[in-house]
């Protein structure tokens, strides 16, 4: 099993699908990644040799990804909820960032349905 940035690859899959499950890696990066290590694509995760482990985590290296990642991302956010801009007051309250609409939907961000009552 291949454990790269912190992540146990799942066993079964191609090599290429098995980095997506890595924070900060695409499609786009991972046939970036797969083809710079010089691994075969159609390989399986489970087949692949230490060597080839060791290559992948060596071009991984150059990327942020995992934590790293996570808290920049989370720093961005903190950022915008400082300046008290538009965005960050919408992160603040917990609705949605990019102009949804909320009269309806925006049940993911907005969470359960509280019924008001009205006369």
């Amino acid at each position: 099993m291949a454990r790269i940035a912190g992540v146990e690859l799942p066993r079964n899959k191609k090599v290429v699908i098995a980095l997506t499950y890595i924070y900060g890696i695409g499609d786009k990066s991972a046939k970036e990644i797969v083809e710079k290590a010089q691994v075969d694509p159609d390989k399986r995760s489970n087949e692949l040799t230490p060597e080839e482990i060791q290559r992948l985590r060596n071009i991984i290296s150059d990327y942020k990804v995992e934590g790293e990642l996570r808290k920049e991302v989370a720093m961005n956010i903190k950022a915008l909820m400082d300046l008290g801009n538009y965005r960050g007051l919408r992160h603040r309250r917990g609705l949605p960032v990019r102009g949804q609409r909320t009269r309806t939907n925006a049940r993911t961000r907005k969470g359960r349905k509280k019924t008001v009552g009205g006369k």
